[in-house]
């Protein structure tokens, strides 16, 4: 529904775009996902640009982090022999990245880059396992976004040689073996490679950077012409060898030389996010009080000439990205930070000094200072004096590096309570988050956890109208003083948080986003009490709400900073309410009398930390389309937590046509599909120890066929399961593995709603129980080539997400 401003009603392109690169990711237009009003085949895309390959070796390749070159039968242009060598030249800013792989079976050779130095870790078949060969003297570290030549060269079968810009970094040796490869990865590899490797890789990353002339045995190899290599970009984008982030660990600096002079006019600015509450931003090195910028308890710090202006707020530690921006003039110095809390101090006239070149450490100090060195991210800096443009300072430059990372900075949870210093105990329900959520529960055979990184102690609501948890308990006082505490989390403007009231809905209490704002609302008698925050919640952060009401008094106090207090004047009245008590929604019918209908449905975010009259909130009775808080990037799909639950499809099967359904597991056993008939006949499709398992059951009897995939499906990849039937023959596919049953002769008609994910309770049986619960995302599920759409689902039970799974 977006229309363009008339100022860009302007006629469609003509002619050819490609992209290269927005914010340093690389943006193209080879990779996209839909095309509107295009015709590849009477119009083809326009020749991506080439640079010519020459054997001089002035071929250079850009891999993003996600390709990767691949060389089949290496011996096609040079042999393996008593020497053997391999050369690439490298430029990347990246401290972790793969370079080369060769694998055969259990026999490997990698050569990766750790913290910016190589490791190289090989095995021939060698009676004593792996040899190591690293950089351990830190001769050599390549990522520096300079061109770097990197050898291995093999001698004599017997001796493994690193070279880097034509000096020997170290040597090993090894049993008297020759090299049994004849494919070599460059910059990464595919996913199934990748796993048959992955416990003695070091880091298993892609490379991200340029590349230039790979060779074997002193033969150019041009990776854009072999079929194998995916991703791989010709020439060399200086934008991506630039570092605009910088990791700081507490004890790191890094310096820079800058034209500028103190008694004249300039500006610097930068972004910043830590959870440390202080530590030392920026500072000129020669005189630290005469330019200084300092993270102290929460609060920015400038100083400038001995003179110093505070920031207003003093939360600047969150975890979040803030941006400071400082402007120094002969009169006045400011300091501005988020383009709102802006603080100034006029300064006496300077002395006048020529421009010279300051030196500028960000980070920390070399030397003993009275500020701690900084914990947390730096990016997008610059220094202008007011005539001059503002470039971004390109870190890989700066002369001076101690410890810090220049390879993106690491994503940090903010603490979920910063304000409410009362008891923090987990929730005591069946889906209980233990502090062990945030860390791993992986099963031996899958990739991935079996409970993902989440929040601690907290729960995900939304994606369904009616998403909640019901808690039946209330307590005793509850009519007379009503104290609720949570911490919340959204991006959404309206929807419910908490809800009680009596039968009739005559008596109630609730709390709801409207238009991104928290409203707190109940009855004194036959009026209501109304509370509006001023300020939206909607910026995704954590955000900690208690709402009181004391008889005919009510108040909203919001971070522990904004306060609100309001009372209804009114003689004797008689409140009561009853259970369940509502958490992040309501049940269908249920809170429409008293809100208005956008905030009635469940709010789209996370809570925690619930507490009542100062009490954690014991085990939920019952729990709908609620999972845990989850971290990190999503995708499209059904999520089923181990904390158990299923969602019903209001569709039939027909065993006689089709099921098909893509699952990427987190378990190795569970039940992923389930349909069945009042007469006892069913449908199952379950895994059991990384096998698939089709089960059907009818009055001719019970069939079943299995696949045991060769690739397992705990891998971390989408798998494919397709079931189908022609005749009396029931097939059973995964992914392009294949087995078939005879099944009954007569046709199955399932009318009834289909189960994923599990089954309720009620209709357990001895063998349902060992199918056991379902953990992983499940999508595109379809029946005779009909998409069954999870957001129609009749009823979404447990810990379920049917909007988004976590994607890692």
């Amino acid at each position: 529904d977006f229309q363009l401003p008339d100022s860009l009603a302007l006629p469609g392109f003509h002619g050819c775009l490609e992209l290269a690169t927005l914010n340093d990711d690389v943006i193209s237009l080879y990779n996209f996902r839909h095309i509107y009003n295009i015709d590849t085949e009477k119009a083809p895309p326009c020749a991506r640009n080439k640079l010519v390959f020459t054997q001089s070796r002035a071929s250079s390749y850009f891999l993003d982090g996600s390709g990767y070159g691949a060389v089949r039968n290496l011996e096609r242009r040079g042999r393996f022999s008593q020497v053997t060598r391999f050369d690439v030249e490298v430029r990347t800013p990246v401290d972790n990245a793969l370079v080369l792989l060769m694998v055969n079976g259990s026999k490997f050779f990698s050569l990766e880059m750790q913290d910016g130095f190589l490791r190289l870790l090989y095995d021939f078949g060698f009676s004593k396992g792996p040899v190591l060969l690293e950089d351990s003297l830190k001769k050599a570290q390549i990522n520096d976004a300079r061109s770097h030549e990197v050898s291995v060269i093999y001698h004599n079968y017997k001796k493994m040689i690193l070279v880097v810009d034509r000096r020997h970094v170290k040597s090993v040796e090894n049993d008297k073996m020759s090299m049994p490869f004849s494919d070599i990865y460059i910059g990464g590899a595919p996913s199934g490679i990748l796993d048959s490797v992955r416990s003695h890789l070091a880091v298993g990353l892609n490379f991200k950077g340029c590349m230039k002339s790979f060779q074997f045995q002193k033969k150019d190899f041009n990776l854009l012409e072999e079929p194998g290599s995916l991703g791989i970009s010709y020439g060399c984008l200086e934008e991506s060898l630039m570092s605009r982030r910088a990791f700081f660990n507490g004890e790191s600096y890094i310096a820079s030389s800058q034209k500028l002079s103190l008694s004249d006019a300039f500006e610097v600015g930068f972004s910043f996010r830590s959870l440390a509450p202080s530590g030392l931003l920026l500072y000129y090195t020669e005189k630290p009080k005469d330019f200084t910028i300092v993270l102290e308890e929460g609060a920015i710090v400038l100083s400038v000439l001995g003179s110093s202006v505070r920031s207003t707020g003093q939360h600047y530690n969150d975890g979040q990205n803030h941006f400071i921006v400082t402007n120094v003039s002969p009169t006045r110095f400011e300091l501005l930070v988020d383009e709102e809390d802006k603080n100034g101090e006029i300064r006496a006239k300077p002395t006048p000094t020529s421009v010279t070149a300051m030196k500028f450490y960000f980070g920390g100090s070399p030397a003993g200072l009275s500020y701690a060195n900084f914990t947390g991210c730096l990016s997008n800096a610059y220094f202008t004096r007011m005539d001059g443009d503002v470039d971004v300072e390109d870190f890989q430059r700066y002369t001076e590096k101690f410890h810090v990372s220049l390879d993106g900075c690491p994503v940090e949870t903010p603490p979920l309570n910063l304000l409410n210093k009362r008891s923090q105990e987990s929730f005591k329900t069946k889906g209980r988050l233990s502090k062990g959520e945030a860390t791993s529960h992986r099963e031996p055979a899958c990739y991935l956890s079996s409970k993902p990184k989440a929040v601690e102690n907290a729960h995900q609501y939304g994606g369904i109208a009616n998403s909640r948890q019901e808690y039946q308990q209330i307590p005793e006082n509850f009519t007379e003083r009503a104290e609720l505490s949570l911490s919340l989390r959204t991006h959404s403007s309206s929807g419910m948080i908490f809800y009680v009231s009596d039968k009739e809905e005559e008596n109630f209490l609730t709390l709801f986003l409207a238009h991104g704002k928290l409203n707190f609302m109940f009855n004194v008698g036959h009026k209501k009490l109304k509370m509006r925050s001023r300020e939206k919640y909607t910026d995704g952060l954590w955000h900690n709400v208690i709402f009181t009401r004391e008889r005919n008094i009510g108040r909203l106090i919001i971070d522990g900073l904004r306060v609100q207090e309001k009372m209804v004047p009114i003689s004797d009245f008689h409140w009561h309410i009853q259970g369940p008590l509502y958490v992040g929604g309501v049940a269908p019918g249920k809170a429409s009398k008293h809100v208005q209908r956008v905030s009635v449905d469940s709010f789209t975010g996370c809570l925690s930390s619930l507490q009542i009259n100062g009490q954690t909130v014991d085990a939920a009775s019952q729990t709908f389309s609620v999972t845990p808080c989850f971290e990190g990037p999503t995708e499209a799909g059904a999520y089923f937590s181990a904390e158990g639950g299923y969602a019903v499809l209001d569709e039939s099967v027909t065993l006689g046509h089709k099921l098909e359904l893509e699952v990427r597991p987190r378990s190795r056993s569970g039940l992923l599909v389930h349909a069945h008939s009042m007469s006892g006949d069913y449908l199952s499709v379950y895994m059991k120890d990384g096998q698939v398992i089709v089960q059907v059951n009818n009055a001719d009897g019970k069939f079943s066929t299995s696949v045991a995939p060769k690739q397992s499906l705990c891998d971390g990849q989408w798998h494919r399961i397709t079931v189908r039937r022609d005749a009396n023959m029931v097939q059973l596919m995964v992914d392009s593995e294949v087995s078939d049953m005879l099944g009954p002769a007569n046709t199955m008609n399932l009318t009834e709603p289909l189960f994923v994910g599990s089954v309720p309770e009620s209709l357990l049986s001895a063998s349902s129980m060992m199918h056991g619960i379902f953990t992983g995302c499940i999508r595109n599920l379809m029946t005779d080539h009909r998409i069954v759409s999870f957001s129609k689902a009749a009823l979404v039970n447990g810990a379920v997400s049917i909007s988004s799974c976590p994607a890692a």
